[in-house]
């Protein structure tokens, strides 16, 4: 089918959010075409003719082929002029998930969608007050963290370089490089300066974390909170649900709250984790050919599950819910989801600029159109008024989290008594027992 080899072909990715950039190391292909601006304008043109599917019904070809005139009629002097056309162009398909992106944008996605980098695995943020360069943290089993780096040591210089008045894309250039060589960092923790020399190495990007919570009745919950869905997102996933598994846990609650998206493949493994038999999601290309994954039959758990959700889980978040919404295979807790039924392909143009161009749109396994619209969750539940700290997130300080495991709570009871029951047997006071402790369950 047309839409298969579209999506082996293609990186498919489902984001709803906006990117910044790094510089891609090698660069070397960009240079031939200083004097060929139209080649990558023309090239936008002609993939969006070719693949673009129009979810607001406004776009006519007709139309696209006078843009394509206009916009190759006219001479551009460098790069900056192209690319401000490109978008120009683009702004005429009233579609926010076509999007031209510059080459250190289109790289930083790339970085993003891939959960691997070269560095050595710090977080940084620029202090308005200050104007310093600060570490947010250092990701654990990498050469900083190795090294004795904190969390709000401040970056004084990049080998050698000072980094006052230096912005976060200058900083992360300048650390980021080659596998194998080195970069030396001056830091400053209180009023003590020193200096660290780090060798890069590829650093795998944890989208995954997991962790067992025990009930005040003593049942153990596995916690797994999925933060984006890049290529590494499914075996964490499966490695988390394994690790809990040999843990004895009662029953799940996945978090993809604030989750953006990602690879569409990625939630679709993710939701094979927890969905055995059933439809998971279907494509529709624009051509209205029609593609439907399933689950594979080799689900890692069968235990009760309740899944996380607000406003900012979007895209392949969406997915995963409304595939375990609509198979019932658990419950949806917190505020409705951001609303992203659009699949986009991430296309690389001829001077190393990228292309995320709106391919196909997806259905929930009900058939549902969830785009603009979002998922309504079983049970809607208010975040803290107040933030909380990041440490208190999936804790009962932590309202929805709260709700989610009183839910995932009921469940497992319900679960128990059913399987207590024999309707084999004449055993009435057990099945008046079950009456008198769960008002809604119903025997038949």
């Amino acid at each position: 089918m047309k839409i298969r080899k579209l999506l082996k072909k293609k990186f498919i990715f489902l984001f709803a959010t906006t990117f910044s950039g790094i510089f891609f190391n090698n660069f070397a292909e960009a240079t031939i075409l200083n004097n060929s601006y139209k080649e990558v304008i023309d090239h936008v043109w002609q993939i969006v003719y070719r693949d673009f599917l129009d979810s607001s019904g406004k776009f006519q070809k007709s139309n696209w082929i006078k843009i394509r005139k206009e916009f190759l009629s006219k001479t551009y002097s460098d790069s900056n002029e192209a690319y401000d056309a490109i978008r120009d162009m683009l702004s005429n398909l009233d579609d926010s998930y076509t999007r031209f992106l510059e080459p250190r944008e289109f790289n930083q996605m790339r970085i993003d969608t891939s959960g691997e980098l070269t560095g050595v695995g710090i977080q940084i943020l620029k202090d308005k007050e200050s104007d310093d360069l600060v570490i947010v943290s250092p990701i654990e089993d990498t050469p900083a963290f190795d090294a004795g780096i904190k969390a709000r040591d401040k970056i004084l210089s990049i080998d050698n370089i000072s980094t006052k008045g230096m912005n976060i894309e200058d900083a992360v250039k300048l650390i980021r490089g080659q596998r194998g060589t080195k970069v030396k960092l001056e830091l400053l923790r209180g009023s003590k300066s020193f200096f660290k020399v780090l060798l890069r190495k590829k650093i795998a990007i944890k989208s995954v974390s997991s962790k067992v919570n025990q009930t005040k009745n003593g049942l153990l919950i596995g916690y797994v909170r999925i933060k984006q869905f890049n290529a590494n997102a499914s075996k964490e996933t499966k490695d988390a649900i394994e690790d809990l598994e040999s843990k004895k846990v009662a029953g799940y609650v996945l978090d993809l709250r604030s989750n953006p998206g990602g690879l569409l493949e990625s939630s679709i493994d993710i939701s094979r984790h927890f969905i055995n038999k059933g439809i998971i999601v279907s494509t529709l290309s624009k051509d209205g050919l029609k593609e439907i994954k399933r689950g594979n039959g080799q689900a890692l758990t069968k235990k009760p599950l309740v899944v996380l959700v607000n406003e900012g889980s979007a895209s392949a978040s969406e997915i995963v819910s409304g595939a375990i919404k609509d198979n019932k295979r658990g419950k949806l807790v917190g505020k409705k989801t951001f609303g992203k039924g659009l699949v986009q392909s991430m296309r690389t143009l001829v001077d190393g600029s990228g292309l995320t161009v709106t391919v196909a749109k997806y259905l929930t396994p009900n058939g549902t159109d969830i785009n603009k619209f979002g998922i309504v969750p079983d049970i809607e539940v208010k975040m803290n008024i107040n933030p909380i700290p990041q440490t208190e997130i999936g804790t009962r300080k932590d309202k929805q989290y709260k709700a989610g495991e009183k839910e995932l709570i009921n469940i497992i009871k319900m679960k128990n008594q059913i399987s207590q029951f024999n309707p084999a047997t004449t055993n009435l006071n057990a099945s008046l027992k079950i009456k008198k402790e769960n008002k809604v369950f119903l025997l038949n």
